[in-house]
């Protein structure tokens, strides 16, 4: 039986970041990039977006991409497919350069819509 708990498949809510894995980043580092691309990708959805997520109970996933042209492609993508993204890119006051392509958070939407832009990436290791 479907409820908000428990919707249809094809309607589940979901998050995803995708992490600039050759930056290999320290783990403080890495946890503040993802934390701001959650927020921005949040603050970027639709009110009716963000309500579903929030009711879903936030979920979310981080994932990996090998390079900045890679996360730079999947950005653009997650645009081109109406998503909300927020790509990060780092002030460069500790470990990387100013300007720095880090992450990009996607979603919250559709879990299935969020799949069709990010479904072939790997979890952060």
């Amino acid at each position: 039986m479907n409820s908000p708990e428990n919707p249809p498949k094809d309607r589940r809510m979901k998050q995803v970041i995708v992490v600039n894995q050759a930056l290999n980043l320290p783990p403080g580092k890495l946890a503040a990039q993802v934390a701001h691309a959650a927020v921005g990708g949040f603050l970027h959805a639709a009110r009716d977006r963000q309500i579903g997520w929030l009711e879903a109970g936030m979920p979310k996933i981080v994932l990996r991409c090998d390079s900045e042209e890679a996360l730079l492609a999947l950005h653009a993508q997650a645009q081109a497919a109406g998503l909300a993204t927020m790509l990060v890119r780092d002030a460069g006051r500790t470990v990387v350069e100013a300007g720095t392509a880090t992450c990009v958070g996607i979603g919250p939407d559709e879990a299935a819509k969020i799949d069709a832009v990010t479904g072939t990436l790997s979890l952060v290791r």
